[in-house]
């Protein structure tokens, strides 16, 4: 049994309140504009930067840059369709069928995996909002339509399995994963 039929639905919540008002304005301009910062920067600097890196940090670069911009592009989906249901041009139910194409979980490696110390300051400090981002966009999605399958990833900075994290990094760097 859901929250809303345990409360017959007198339960406000808060997270629907604000993706479904004009307070959501603030949080899609953040992820858009996140959206937009990253892709410059990859563009540009980061195409720089990463130039310098050695192998080992040059594939974990790439392969965290999939990542950040699959994560990115995730959340940028998640955010166009709440703004579709916020202005009408989508019901809650329409907006709810589609939701469920967009993964919300895009992990990320974590700060010991080797050659995380070389990646550029500024390439890690998009990875961290993004999955700060990706964290508020998840919990917010799951307060409004319900938990699914999702599970939650493992974060920059958590300690995974060392074998598996680069296993996992060589299959994205070499297009298997």
């Amino acid at each position: 049994m859901n929250e809303a039929s345990r409360d017959n639905g007198k339960t406000v919540k808060l997270a629907e309140r604000r993706v479904f008002s004009q307070s959501f304005k603030p949080l899609y301009n953040e992820g858009m504009g996140l959206v937009e910062e990253a892709a410059e920067y990859l563009d540009g600097q980061g195409r720089v930067e990463a130039k310098k890196l050695s192998r080992l940090g040059a594939t974990l670069y790439a392969a965290e840059s999939m990542r950040l911009t699959t994560r990115l592009m995730q959340i940028a989906s998640w955010l166009l369709l709440q703004r579709a249901a916020n202005s009408g041009e989508m019901t809650r139910d329409q907006v709810a069928s589609e939701k469920s194409k967009v993964r919300l979980d895009t992990a990320s490696a974590h700060d010991e995996a080797a050659g995380w110390n070389e990646l550029p300051k500024d390439f890690l400090d998009l990875v961290n909002r993004s999955l700060r981002l990706q964290s508020l966009v998840r919990r917010m999605d799951e307060e409004v339509y319900g938990s699914g399958a999702v599970t939650t990833p493992p974060r920059a900075g958590h300690r995974g399995n060392p074998v598996s994290d680069q296993i996992m990094l060589l299959n994205t760097a070499f297009g298997r994963g």
